[in-house]
């Protein structure tokens, strides 16, 4: 079943999706044609009603996209379910002010909030049952791929990783790269495919075309050097395949852009999130009567120091006996109130200050404290390239890693950032940082 079902997989994702969009299009066009469409000055006739419907669903869809809300089979069911009740809010929020503005009418406003609150709920039930029930089916149709661990020796906990994922992955054997190349190929031969955790380039790359010539699939950990590849340009001005990595971080043009858009978004937020920072501004300060803000030197871009505001999430003078470390689970420095702040990231607010003035980006890699650099800087020497970017208050790491994501995969993330920097990457990893709040994992501290 599985291998028959393999070559139609995208047709089914593909027809699911389609299917996400033509539902609430359709509540749409039932609202727009009997409540909304009647309210303006001139009724839409015929295109007009179809524009009004394409263009809802052009929103729904890059939502959707945005925040990964099409990713049956890829993410877990309530994962989705997270990205497509965030996708459908921010949808709506936009159709709202649309009609609002097309309207005209002040007394009409409450009647469209009153009827696009009843359709959110529609479609985002829709939405779900879809999901569920497809996603469900697509489980069984689709059993875990079956996975041979290729090995080298390195140690790393990638193989417990894919594990979490039990509905996707099973390891079934593992086999050290020690092992003799063509015995290694012969076991392949028996699984669904690879996976190559960080084994030697040599035979990395040997194994790679062994599993092309046979269709399997490979799953491998990158390399520094890999990242560096994949923001490589192609060159097609000699008959020959040319690539060239320009390694330069972000062009002038891109910084502008970017700090104009730090400028807009940090004050519009600012002002937007100032009541919720009062009040936890208060909350820190009845609580113990210690500072509310905590200042901590950072690094950004270069290895420029600055100092990063946060709300104080921990006791007074935390550090003062065991110098700089990153909080544990159920670490005893972090007060009631910080715990909570922590959580919701509510303590990160005060760094749209740093924004504002330049020292930080929106988006950006994490600024890490000068202790921390000079450690992994020892441990890892590429882990100063993160620098090439100026540090962000989310970013590709935090919306993609965790807390207690190693600083080597944190690297490769921001460093994948940096390569593969946009605009729209910009304005996507913004987005999804909504959703990293409501995910608890993200917030986790290190283990013990």
């Amino acid at each position: 079943m599985k291998k028959q079902f393999e070559q139609y997989k995208k047709l089914y994702i593909t027809t699911i999706d389609f299917l996400m969009l033509l539902l609430p299009a359709l509540f749409f066009w039932i609202l727009w044609s009997r409540e909304i469409n009647e309210l303006l000055y001139v009724d839409f006739k015929n295109k007009g009603n179809w524009l009004i419907v394409i263009f809802y669903v052009i929103v729904l869809a890059i939502m959707l996209h945005t925040f990964r809300g099409f990713k049956i089979g890829y993410y877990k069911i309530a994962s989705l379910l997270i990205s497509q009740l965030l996708a459908l809010i921010c949808t709506h929020i936009i159709i709202i002010v649309q009609l609002i503005l097309m309207v005209g009418k002040v007394a009409a406003i409450g009647i469209i909030i009153a009827n696009m609150i009843g359709l959110f709920l529609i479609n985002w039930i829709a939405i779900s049952c879809v999901t569920i029930v497809f996603a469900k089916i697509y489980n069984k149709l689709m059993p875990p791929y079956r996975l041979l661990h290729v090995y080298g020796d390195y140690h790393n906990n990638l193989k417990n990783k894919i594990g979490t994922r039990s509905d996707k992955y099973t390891i079934e054997r593992d086999i050290y790269i020690g092992k003799p190349i063509d015995e290694i190929k012969k076991e392949i031969l028996l699984y669904d495919g690879v996976v190559l955790n960080d084994i030697p380039s040599e035979k990395k790359n040997e194994l790679l075309k062994f599993c092309f010539s046979n269709g399997i699939r490979v799953y491998f950990i990158p390399k520094i050097s890999d990242i560096f590849i994949k923001g490589a340009e192609e060159l097609n001005i000699f008959d020959t395949p040319l690539f060239v990595c320009k390694n330069t971080g972000l062009s002038i043009e891109q910084r502008i852009i970017k700090r104009f858009m730090d400028l807009i978004i940090s004050s519009i937020v600012l002002v937007l999130m100032s009541p919720i920072m009062g009040v936890t501004a208060l909350a820190i300060k009845l609580e113990d009567g210690g500072p509310v803000i905590y200042s901590q030197e950072r690094c950004t871009i270069n290895g420029k120091y600055f100092l990063l505001y946060k709300f104080r999430s921990m006791r007074v003078n935390a550090e003062k006996k065991g110098g700089a470390q990153l909080a544990k689970k159920n670490d005893s420095r972090i007060t009631k109130t910080g715990n909570f702040i922590r959580k919701t990231r509510l303590d990160e607010l005060p760094q749209l200050i740093n924004v504002l003035k330049g020292d930080m980006s929106f988006v950006g890699p994490r600024p890490e404290r000068p202790e921390f650099v000079e450690i992994n800087s020892r441990e890892i020497p590429e882990f100063r390239y993160r620098m090439k970017a100026k540090a962000g208050l989310t970013g590709y790491a935090q919306v993609f890693g965790k807390y207690n994501t190693s600083f080597l995969d944190k690297l490769k993330l921001d460093l994948l950032y940096i390569e593969k920097y946009t605009l729209l990457l910009d304005i996507q990893i913004i987005l999804m940082t909504l959703k990293v709040i409501l995910m608890k994992e993200s917030a986790e501290g290190l283990d013990e």
